[in-house]
């Protein structure tokens, strides 16, 4: 019988160390260290965008890609960075610096600038899904499995499937380890009233009468 049907075997109370000793066998060859860099620059959405910085914005994306071309990865988030101050509302922009960010195995700053894109537009499905996979990346497997799902919803593909198929048994994992720690919970409570009751069940002894 596996542990989680152990668990919701009435016979064998469930001890807490089950519970804090119990490793749960997840599949995380694909979870990377978080980044803890400073938040990168996002610029301010109530800016006006003029003309001027539009045209500005387009030279700087040209350096983006001359530097994507040379695989100077560095190099075209900060010229990304430069165009998102000059134009703050393009969802396109944090869109594309956020899949740079995955190439460079930045999760946390990923998640920025997908989170702001989404702001920008919520429409933005390819946001839902890189958020989704980049999730997976930190190891929030339940997290990333609600993301992709939203996303396969929306606009499936071949690669949303390909990530699903690893986090959703992991998600499903992290369920079971939960509904087996309530039911400890529960049995504990229960195993206390148990013994309060039995305690006040018991005839009280008389103290002895001092002289």
């Amino acid at each position: 019988m596996s542990d989680f049907g152990e668990c919701c075997d009435s016979k064998k109370p469930i001890e807490d160390d089950d519970i804090i000793e119990s490793d749960i066998d997840l599949d995380n060859t694909d979870v990377v260290e978080p980044d803890n860099d400073p938040p990168q620059k996002m610029g301010d959405p109530a800016v006006e965008v003029t003309e001027e910085k539009r045209d500005a914005t387009q030279a700087e994306k040209a350096k983006v890609m001359d530097a994507i071309s040379k695989g100077n990865l560095d190099e075209a988030i900060d010229h990304l960075t430069e165009a998102i101050m000059l134009n703050p509302i393009s969802t396109i922009l944090n869109a594309t610096r956020a899949s740079i960010f995955v190439k460079l195995k930045k999760p946390h700053a990923t998640i920025r600038d997908v989170d702001a894109a989404l702001v920008i537009n919520p429409d933005f499905v390819e946001g839902y899904k890189v958020r989704g996979m980049t999730r997976a990346m930190l190891g929030q497997q339940e997290q990333a499995a609600n993301e992709l799902q939203m996303a396969s919803k929306l606009d499936y593909d071949d690669e949303i499937g390909l990530v699903l198929k690893k986090v959703e048994p992991n998600a499903h994992k992290i369920e079971e380890y939960h509904i087996k720690y309530e039911l400890l919970q529960k049995e504990r409570e229960l195993r206390k009233t148990k013994r309060e009751r039995k305690h006040e069940a018991e005839p009280k002894k008389e103290k002895p009468y001092l002289f």
